[in-house]
């Protein structure tokens, strides 16, 4: 029995000391396809202007997300709501844990200085009045949180708080992923129409601010230490609970390119500064390997504005072969360029009727021209018809019959 006692004891402190190893020592992930040490679980570099993923890992994972959700809660705010709009303080904001501003129950306040409070403190009472305020509800905010996430292109996201505390709801948890995470900082920083109120905000130094009595002061200051780390850093938000670890979600726009770093579970206490080194990594990574390619640079495959055969139509005579000039429309689909690495190339595909029959309309579909980088098509311009062809009638055949009497008599 003693033996046995001791048998466990050993089994334990040889567990303890395994557990002390890996919190003490750096987790090193390798990410795919380059010679990358990363130290969070998931991972994205992105190309915001294209929404293209440059570098990740385990990119599709759904993971907590913490305070990184503020983002979007910025951003559905300026996209709904007035800065210079009045709220009040609930009872229910007021109740929320650490970190946060401090309100009381009753409390006005004006929005312009909560959302700084927001996104430069990342105070938790502040994202639900806001919340209260825009949606009506914390609830209804969060449909337009997810709302908007929808729109934006996330597949893996499921907001249920403002203020990205670990919450859960019908079986799902605050939840997304790196990807759809780069996402919607790419569409903060690069597509929505209050891009510029958003930078600003978040670039903010500090600020200080009272409620609208003027009985209360209060400080902020920026704790987004990426904003000072790197040439061009644009925005970021940091994230923390004890489910999520440490998060950050970065923007950066130097030399014409624009990228977004996406970080998930990026190590747990004391590992405070792994988001930091993860987040140069990659911005380095990207900066040095990644360049713009415009598509326009790339020639027309031979043949793609060729004329086309058109049967049964108008012609000249009866049975004469006629052909249709091609152009390219207007209404190019997808973008103009991409950041593109070295080693990549643009396929070029053509797609084109060898022959159209009659009536053939101005501006008609023939075919198509498609790039692809990798095994997504990113732009795609169609071919159409020049002019305009009717189809050989009754009527056209008796008045091409009667005109070649008149001036030969004969057929």
């Amino acid at each position: 029995m003693k033996k046995c006692v001791q048998n466990k004891k050993t089994i334990l402190v040889s567990v303890i000391m395994i557990i002390a190893l890996l919190v003490g020592q750096p987790m090193y992930v390798q990410a795919d396809g380059a010679d990358l040490k990363l130290y969070a679980k998931a991972a994205v570099l992105m190309d915001a202007d294209s929404g293209r993923v440059l570098y990740e890992r385990s990119g599709d994972e759904q993971l907590a997300m913490a305070s990184t959700t503020k983002i979007m809660t910025l951003i559905v705010t300026l996209e709904n709501a007035s800065l210079d709009d009045t709220v009040e303080v609930s009872s229910y904001a007021a109740s929320m844990p650490q970190v946060r501003l401090g309100m009381r129950n009753g409390e006005q306040y004006r929005l312009r200085d909560l959302v700084l409070s927001l996104m430069l403190e990342s105070h938790n009472d502040s994202a639900v009045v806001i919340a209260e305020h825009v949606g009506g509800s914390v609830e209804q905010f969060a449909a337009l949180m997810n709302q908007k996430a929808a729109e934006i292109g996330c597949e893996n996201t499921y907001y249920i708080t403002p203020n990205g505390l670990d919450a859960m709801r019908g079986g799902k948890f605050h939840s997304t992923t790196a990807r759809d995470l780069a996402l919607v900082m790419s569409y903060c920083v690069a597509k929505s129409p209050q891009k510029e109120t958003f930078l600003e905000i978040t670039r903010t130094p500090d600020h200080s601010f009272t409620d609208l009595s003027g009985k209360r002061s209060f400080s902020c200051v920026n704790h987004n230490a990426f904003l000072g780390m790197m040439t061009g850093a644009l925005s970021g938000k940091t994230g923390f609970t004890n489910k999520a670890g440490y998060c950050y979600v970065g923007a950066l726009r130097r030399d014409g390119k624009t990228f977004v770093v996406a970080l998930l579970a990026c190590g747990w206490p004391s590992h405070k500064t792994y988001k930091w080194s993860d987040t140069r990594t990659l911005m380095e990574y990207g900066l040095a390997h990644y360049d713009y390619r415009s598509f326009d640079d790339v020639a027309l495959p031979a043949g793609a504005t060729a004329d086309v055969l058109v049967s049964g139509g108008q012609g000249s005579r009866i049975g004469g072969l006629l052909y249709m000039p091609v152009e390219t429309a207007a209404d190019e689909a997808g973008v103009e360029g991409l950041l593109m690495h070295e080693d990549e190339k643009v396929t070029v595909t053509l797609q084109k009727v060898r022959e159209l029959s009659a009536p053939v309309r101005k501006g008609q579909t023939v075919g198509y021209i498609s790039y692809a980088v990798g095994n997504q098509e990113w732009k795609r311009i169609r071919l159409v018809a020049a002019g305009e062809i009717e189809a050989v009638d009754l009527a056209w055949c008796v008045r091409r019959v009667l005109g070649k009497w008149m001036i030969s008599g004969s057929w």
